[in-house]
């Protein structure tokens, strides 16, 4: 994963401050970005992580690019926008920007261009390229619950040292802490600062060995109380300078601005291109080779390739109809019962022939009067005849079975 804290010394090594942005204005233009995304996304009703992950996206975005080459407030935009889908708390391009629209002048909002939210899009993609897809951000607010739990004393100024550090820990995103400590350090510092402030000292809390003299010292080790007070300056120095609530307060702006981007498909300006080097020597064609030419008055048709390689026009084959299935007896439907999809017999095969069905005829007695007596079927001899009862009815020989 890559290393996203810096030393004071690359800090003041930006691509702003090489692109002869001063240093002052970089700091207030991360400023201003930083509360540009909290007041949008508190308006929005976003949770105080998701505002924290788009403020450190924003912050780490122009650790490679200048506030000249991207506008910072569509790059704001983005951050809050891609944010809210890897805090799990999604909202709508459109939205953030019709938000957004309420705290930004005429003159910033022209930066937008033609298509605000286009702009907002494909800037997403040169955002995820430039954090290297490195979505997942640790804030100091869970290791300040966690630390507070542990501590012991006045539950009263427990309460109100934690408070204070939690309004620290908002401001500090404002500062390029972010950039140079771990959200673990940066907890630990503004929970000093805090203690400072409510003139409050912890003596005691959980897990206390004899190796221990600080609190802090359980959770992280080798950190010095100057180490401490250098971030403490750095939050306190913020309210020396005012903070505008929105971008409407901010001082007006030095011939240094974000560039213009119109055109509904325009992607954002690009970093600097490298120094123009010299043309490649042209290749002559070889000899007898025609270079094709492409009329532009005429439809848009690619050249044909050289008489070398054209191959022959292929002659088209002509279609056949086959011949017809030879004709063979079918079925008779009346006399077999096959499918209607039943092939027909094999060739020298002669038709098939069903036997008529014989039916034995009747007694005499049952035909009804009149009617003449069956005529047997040539060649088959006649059933031969029950003896009938004076009543018609069949005879039955009844046995009596005794045991």
């Amino acid at each position: 994963m890559p290393n996203w804290y810096y030393s004071k010394k690359s800090l003041r090594k930006t691509p702003s401050l090489l692109d002869n942005v001063s240093a002052e204005k970089e700091q207030r233009y991360r400023r201003e970005g930083a509360r540009f995304i909290i007041n949008v996304g508190t308006k929005m009703g976003l949770r105080y992580d998701t505002i924290a992950t788009g403020v450190v996206y924003f912050h780490r975005f122009y650790m490679f690019h200048s506030f000249r080459t991207f506008p910072r407030f569509i790059t704001a935009c983005c951050c809050l926008f891609l944010a809210g889908k890897v805090e799990e708390t999604p909202k709508k391009c459109k939205d953030i920007i019709k938000t957004a629209r309420a705290f930004l002048t005429e003159k910033q909002y022209t930066s937008f261009g033609e298509d605000p939210k286009e702009e907002v899009m494909t800037m997403e993609r040169i955002l995820l390229q430039t954090i290297k897809f490195d979505l997942q951000v640790s804030h100091p607010y869970g290791f300040l619950l966690k630390y507070a739990k542990c501590l012991k004393g006045d539950k009263a100024k427990l309460q109100k040292m934690v408070q204070m550090a939690w309004t620290f820990i908002n401001d500090s995103l404002c500062t390029t802490l972010c950039l140079q400590w771990e959200p673990e350090v940066v907890a630990i510092a503004l929970i000093y600062l805090s203690g400072k402030l409510n003139k409050f000292e912890v003596t005691d809390w959980v897990g206390r060995t004899s190796r221990h003299t600080r609190w802090w010292d359980v959770y992280v080790e080798d950190i010095s109380v100057e180490l401490l007070e250098d971030i403490c300056h750095q939050v306190l120095d913020l309210y020396s300078t005012p903070i505008p609530n929105s971008p409407r307060d901010s001082p007006p702006e030095s011939p240094v601005l974000p560039p213009k981007v119109s055109g509904k498909h325009s992607l954002p300006s690009s970093p600097p291109k490298s120094p123009a080097t010299a043309p490649l020597p042209s290749k002559e064609p070889p000899a007898g080779m025609p270079i094709p030419t492409i009329d532009s008055s005429k439809p848009s048709v690619p050249p044909p390739p050289p008489p070398e390689i054209q191959e022959p026009p292929t002659p088209p084959i002509p279609y056949t109809i086959p011949p017809p299935p030879p004709s063979q007896p079918y079925y008779h439907p009346s006399t077999q019962d096959f499918p209607p999809n039943y092939p027909p017999p094999p060739t020298g095969v002669p038709p098939y022939v069903t036997a008529p069905v014989l039916y034995p005829p009747p007694p005499p007695g049952a035909m009804p009067p009149g009617m003449p007596p069956p005529v047997a079927h040539p060649g088959y001899p006649p059933p031969p005849m029950r003896p009938q009862a004076p009543t018609g009815v069949p005879s039955v020989r009844i046995t009596r079975v005794t045991n």
